[in-house]
């Protein structure tokens, strides 16, 4: 059986019929060398976390309307700001401290707030790009100029996964426009590590399937004897082009597609949760908190079950103008999921070995010509982390008396995710993939552990 890889590629799809096709879609290794490139790996050290749950906050939240108090910008209201067609624009909502840390928010989140001492927030980030596509793309891979792996291909990469029938890396509802595909990409690394997508950008998560789970003509007993038929085929071969380690990588996909046919379907089905679960995560509330709560819990439920990094989506934060009404809308439509979140997480104990990342691919100006708006601003923004060994109640870093850019303990992009793997216990050097005549990085050259901000 000695067939050219696209010649093999296409037979295997013709016969191997839901599960081979899931394979070669989504979770196909075939420049893989290893046997099973999603068994669980050993980290560098001792690790503070063993997951991330990523909530990305597409369209750039503004810092100053939500976690980044800046009396000063309301005080100087309609002064000439640093744009020459712009006035400073205050915040429209009154910020007040939280907690036994005292962390500052504003009224738009009157659930979180009542996290504010789990909760260590980085008022000093910075990017490299003021455009949406190029800053999404940075803050999923680390690069805006080339296709690189995403950040959950790496981690998935150093890790591999703890649940043997579930992909190591899951998107839920994942970005399609501004480059999208790039965002969830395993790119030069083996293609078992990109990102097994479920949903859409703008469709609701409740009506999200994954495609090919099961086969429209066989039984799983006649699915696994044609897999092992198939499986037989694939190992001659192997043995037969022992220098070429590609096909392992096919065979494991095969099995792990396979697998996921059973496991994957009772992980996102959510009937089993109890109703006060569900309205923890403020399910059933209509569009108001209904699809991102849904997103939430399904979260919950795929770190639980072995899953190694989760992403989920919000999209509606671009907000150049009408700041006054779009504000109030998308922060409810996360405040209570979220806060069901970290809560539900706390409770079964998953919260302390459970990293949870909260950022947009940057911030808003405070200065707007509109008076109801604010444009892109690179310079400096909030992030902020939750479990996983950062320190809880902290306020990290500053920005200027007005949220321009960050001025004290500034922390790159290129620094998060350096101190996103640390806690993993993955040192961003050593983590590296030969390719092209050299080694890559998720951090590039670039990268320094933010040591303050961990327990």
């Amino acid at each position: 059986m000695n067939l050219s890889p696209s010649s093999r590629r296409h037979w295997l799809q013709t016969v191997s019929g839901g599960f081979g096709y899931l394979a070669l879609a989504g979770l196909c290794a075939e420049d893989s060398a290893a046997t099973s490139p999603l068994a669980p790996k050993a980290p560098h050290f001792a690790p503070r976390a063993r997951r991330v749950i990523f909530l990305c906050m597409r369209g750039g939240p503004s810092h100053v309307e939500t976690f980044d108090h800046k009396p000063q910008l309301n005080a100087d209201n309609l002064k000439p700001g640093r744009n020459p067609k712009g006035k400073l624009f205050g915040s429209q909502w009154k910020f007040t401290q939280h907690g036994q840390s005292g962390l500052s928010m504003s009224s738009l989140f009157p659930h979180l707030a009542k996290q504010a001492d789990r909760l260590c927030m980085i008022h000093s980030m910075h990017t490299d790009n003021e455009n949406h596509p190029q800053a999404l793309e940075q803050l999923h891979t680390g690069s805006f100029q080339f296709i690189r792996p995403s950040m959950g291909s790496w981690i998935a990469y150093g890790l591999g996964t703890e649940n043997r029938n579930l992909p190591g890396f899951v998107a839920l509802n994942p970005l399609s426009a501004l480059g999208g595909s790039r965002y969830y990409s395993s790119s030069f690394l083996p293609a078992s590590f990109a990102a097994t997508r479920i949903g859409d950008s703008g469709k609701p998560i409740a009506r999200a399937t994954v495609g090919n789970l099961t086969s429209p003509r066989l039984t799983a007993d006649s699915q696994r004897r044609q897999l092992d038929l198939l499986q037989t085929l694939n190992h001659e071969t192997a043995r037969a082009q022992a220098h070429d380690g590609r096909l392992e990588g096919v065979i494991e996909s095969f099995e792990l597609a396979f697998r996921m046919q059973s496991e994957l379907p009772r992980v996102l089905d959510l009937s089993g949760e109890s109703p006060a679960t569900q309205a923890l995560y403020g399910i059933g509330n209509g569009l108001l908190t209904d699809d991102f709560g849904r997103q939430c819990l399904l979260a919950r439920r795929l770190a639980e079950a072995g899953v190694r990094f989760i992403e989920l989506t919000h999209e509606d934060w671009d907000h150049h103008g009408f700041v006054s009404t779009l504000m109030p809308k998308a922060c409810t439509q996360i405040d209570k999921p979220i806060t069901g979140l970290l809560t539900d997480l706390a409770q079964r104990g998953l919260l302390e070995d459970t990293l949870v990342v909260w950022s947009g691919e940057f911030g808003r100006t405070p200065d707007d010509p509109t008076q109801d708006g604010r444009g892109h601003n690179n310079k400096g923004f909030t992030t902020w982390l939750a479990g996983g060994g950062t320190r809880a109640g902290l306020a990290y870093g500053k920005t200027d008396e007005h949220g321009y850019e960050a001025v004290e303990n500034k922390v790159h992009l290129h620094d998060l995710h350096a101190t996103i793997l640390h806690c993993l216990g993955l040192d961003h050097e050593r983590l590296t993939f030969r390719h092209a005549g050299r080694d890559f990085r998720l951090t590039d050259v670039h990268g320094d552990v933010v040591k303050g901000i961990l327990s």
